[in-house]
């Protein structure tokens, strides 16, 4: 079995659904979306 500190290391950056750009955030997270773009959401 995988160590969790190195498990959640492997796993790959997730991309924004809009813009395409890696979200900075973490992996489990259930955001599709980068900052950027969901503040331009609010903004709509």
């Amino acid at each position: 079995m995988t160590p969790t500190p190195e498990y959640f290391r492997k796993i790959e950056p997730k991309i924004c659904t809009d813009c395409g750009n890696t979200i900075e955030e973490m992996h489990e997270s259930y955001l599709n979306q980068c900052e950027k773009c969901l503040r331009h959401v609010e903004h709509s």
